[in-house]
């Protein structure tokens, strides 16, 4: 299968081509750098030049191969309303490249912004649709393509996809517990954040990729929630600074962008996933990653 690929050169994008080169397939993936290209190209995949503003190559891409895998995204904070406008108007010309072609549309998505007042399921609709929604309203947009003759599945994504030289959220607390000298948590500590490892997640991206009828969402979830107050004890014990609450009226101040998401309450299951695509996370978990200590070798660096 001749497979297009945005973020291919990312953090999770790369993990994704590694599962689906040795299956077999051809892939090409957006290059908005000359450096991105020459990781792609020794990765095994044909560079395209351009990046998420680029729509008329992201249509000429999206016509020629046999399926989409849209894992890029603008992470902007600054700025999180254009970053989500970038993002509908991506999946907009994904539609339009596809419709009536019955291929693969799969697209990165999240279970932290979307939870319900329990445990978020695949059978949970995403709460926020329209162009002014977080990531656009991308979600319901991509998943009413299923009616144009697109094989459309979001990918939910854990908040936190771990691993050695993770750069994500993880990797920006213990930033903050080094400069700040405390490795905070919101309150009491008690909200749980799903977690995945990265292999894992780039295993259930090609299983989706097989079999992408089994189920239009699918979660990248390996823990159901792990308590914040856990997460930073672990990063405290690495980070050689102590735990310590934070007020609520002070986790701007001491966390900036990321406390908005870090005091939230979001655990999310797998098991739909799990029993459609036949799917297990094997992987380390999120406090054995942190206690494997490669977080902090990073830091320390």
């Amino acid at each position: 299968m001749r497979v297009f690929i945005t973020g291919a050169s990312g953090w999770i994008g790369s993990a994704v081509v590694r599962e689906l080169l040795p299956a077999g397939h051809e892939l090409t993936g957006l290059a908005r750098s000359d450096e991105s290209a020459a990781r792609l190209r020794a990765a095994g995949v044909a560079p395209i030049p351009g990046g998420l503003d680029d729509l008329d190559t992201l249509r000429s891409a999206a016509e020629t191969a046999d399926a989409v895998i849209h894992l890029g995204f603008k992470h902007d904070f600054s700025d999180y309303a254009a970053s989500g406008r970038t993002e509908r108007a991506v999946i907009e010309t994904f539609g339009d490249a596809l419709a009536g072609t019955g291929k693969p549309l799969l697209f990165a998505s999240g279970v932290a912004m979307a939870a319900p007042s329990g445990v978020l399921t695949e059978e949970d609709a995403s709460p926020f649709s329209g162009p002014d929604a977080p990531r656009g309203g991308a979600e319901p947009l991509a998943l009413g393509f299923a009616d144009r003759g697109i094989q459309p599945v979001a990918l939910r994504f854990s908040p936190t996809v771990h691993g050695d030289g993770d750069h994500g959220f993880t990797a920006v607390l213990v930033d903050i517990a080094r400069r700040t000298g405390v490795a905070g948590y919101v309150g009491d500590g008690a909200n749980r954040w799903p977690a995945v490892h990265r292999d894992d997640a780039a295993r259930l991206v090609a299983l989706a990729l097989e079999n992408p009828g089994a189920s239009h969402v699918v979660h990248a979830v390996g823990e159901e929630g792990v308590a914040a107050r856990d997460i930073a004890e672990a990063i405290g014990r690495g980070a050689g600074a102590p735990a310590a609450s934070i007020a609520p009226d002070d986790v701007e101040a001491h966390f900036g962008w990321i406390g908005a998401f870090f005091g939230r309450d979001v655990p999310a299951s797998s098991a739909l996933t799990q029993e459609r695509l036949g799917w297990t996370p094997t992987g380390p978990t999120l406090l054995d990653d942190l206690a494997d200590g490669h977080y902090f070798r990073r830091a320390a660096a």
